[in-house]
This record gives C-alpha cells, sequence and structure tokens, in this order.
C-alpha cells in the first residue's frame, strides 16, 4: 500500500482483506472442481470396467485354444463352467450399466452437463 492509496494492492494483501462472500465462493469454487473430478474419474473407472468385462465375455466364445485352425475338443469344453461364467459377467455388466447411468445421471445434475 502506498499512503495515497490506502488500497491493498498485493495478492497476498488483498486475500487477507476480502470480503466474506469472495472467500465463500473461493471455497465453493475448490470443492465443486475437486467433486467434479472425482465423477469424472468415477465415470471413466466404470465404463474401462465395462469395457474389459464385455471384452471378456466375447473372449470366452473363443474356442481356439492355440490358433485361429485348431478348435477345443468337445470333451475338454466345460459347459456349466462356461454357462455361469458368462451369466456371472452378464449380471457385473448390467450391475456396473446401472451404477454408470446412476452416476452419469448425479454428475448431470450436480454440474449441468454431460460427462
Amino acid at each position: 500500500m502506498d499512503e495515497q492509496n490506502p488500497k491493498p494492492t498485493g495478492s497476498f494483501m488483498q486475500s487477507l482483506v476480502r470480503n466474506n462472500r469472495g472467500i465463500r465462493a473461493d471455497r465453493a469454487e475448490a470443492i465443486s472442481e475437486d467433486a467434479e473430478l472425482i465423477y469424472k474419474r468415477a465415470i471413466e473407472d466404470l465404463r474401462v470396467g465395462i469395457r474389459k468385462m464385455e471384452r471378456d465375455r466375447e473372449n470366452m466364445l473363443d474356442l481356439s485354444p492355440e490358433n485361429s485352425m485348431s478348435l477345443k475338443l468337445a470333451s475338454d469344453f466345460d459347459a456349466a463352467s462356461f454357462v455361469a461364467k458368462d451369466v456371472e459377467l452378464g449380471v457385473k455388466i448390467r450391475n456396473e450399466r446401472i451404477k454408470l447411468e446412476i452416476v452419469e445421471r448425479q454428475f448431470k445434475d450436480l454440474f449441468g452437463k454431460e460427462a
């Protein structure tokens, strides 16, 4: 501050004398940015997880163990295990899609935009 201009001039001094509204706005912005980043990360993690499970499910249909010219023998194929794993993956994919839909809807409600 100079003697003719009693107003604060440096950013440190300005931050010390700013009003309550400015402080609350800065805090609100910081909290909102943090929450938005975490929501975006959660959405992306859910999308990646769903893609991985879908690929795993598709890969189960590949019955050629060594190369594209060979096939798994019928006697080596465990149908019960195949069905159990397929159903398990299907349920996990469905549950993760539901969770993703909820998180995306909440993100839009909270932040006013698509993730």
